[in-house]
């Protein structure tokens, strides 16, 4: 196939991948810290036992988790700009679209860690005179946390894979990155396949991690 990959140098990286990657982390980091936020909350509101709250909060991750993520992603991308009567850009629209859609995920890892928790230690806050949120923000939540961890670090995994498909909307990711490196040099198969050891590379590394860390946990209870 007469493949060359002597145009990956220095100041291609600089240039072309650097700002892609720098884009798919801070991408995946807002997605996953807003995504835990907004996940907790509908995982709480799905366990409240108040119907006003479950039936919107179950409605909402029923149907973030049945639609395809790149569908989302077009679908806010050209309907909100109608909506609103303004353009995002596509690197807000993305932030966006993933903190919503991934907030559906982490809120059944958060809703099956806080189920996770005996009811006995809610029993015991409430002896001890906490309310609800108290008892949730004190007691249940850390130990729910502690739990999922393992859980939540994985699915942010695959956050940071599914952050290729921002390619959709034109945001300049890290495949995006390559992409156009590939193009500039009419490298396109040495560009995409070093892409693919790129992202083996981080996902395999940050899979090692979580590993060790659910053996430190493990061991620790």
């Amino acid at each position: 196939m007469n493949l060359d990959f002597g145009f990956l140098n220095a100041e291609v990286i600089r240039g072309f991948l650097l700002k892609g990657l720098w884009f798919s982390l801070t991408l995946t980091l807002i997605a996953m810290v807003g995504g835990i936020v907004l996940g907790t909350l509908l995982a709480l509101m799905r366990l409240s036992g108040r119907r006003w709250l479950v039936l919107p909060a179950a409605g909402y991750v029923n149907l973030m988790r049945s639609v395809p993520l790149v569908m989302v992603i077009l679908w806010f991308f050209l309907l909100i700009p109608l909506i609103i009567g303004r353009p995002l850009g596509a690197e807000v629209s993305a932030i966006v679209t993933f903190t919503l859609f991934e907030a559906a995920y982490y809120s059944e890892i958060m809703r099956a860690g806080i189920q996770s928790v005996p009811r006995g230690q809610v029993h015991a806050g409430y002896a001890m005179g906490m309310t609800y949120k108290q008892t949730m923000k004190l007691v249940v939540l850390p130990q729910a946390f502690r739990n999922m961890l393992p859980v939540l670090l994985t699915q942010t995994i695959i956050l940071f894979q599914d952050t290729s498909l921002v390619y959709a909307i034109g945001a300049y990711d890290l495949l995006k990155g390559f992409e156009v490196a590939g193009k500039n040099f009419n490298r396109p198969i040495e560009t995409y396949l070093v892409a693919a050891a790129v992202y083996f590379a981080i996902c395999f590394a940050l899979s090692m991690t979580v590993k060790q860390l659910q053996r430190r946990i493990a061991i620790v209870r």
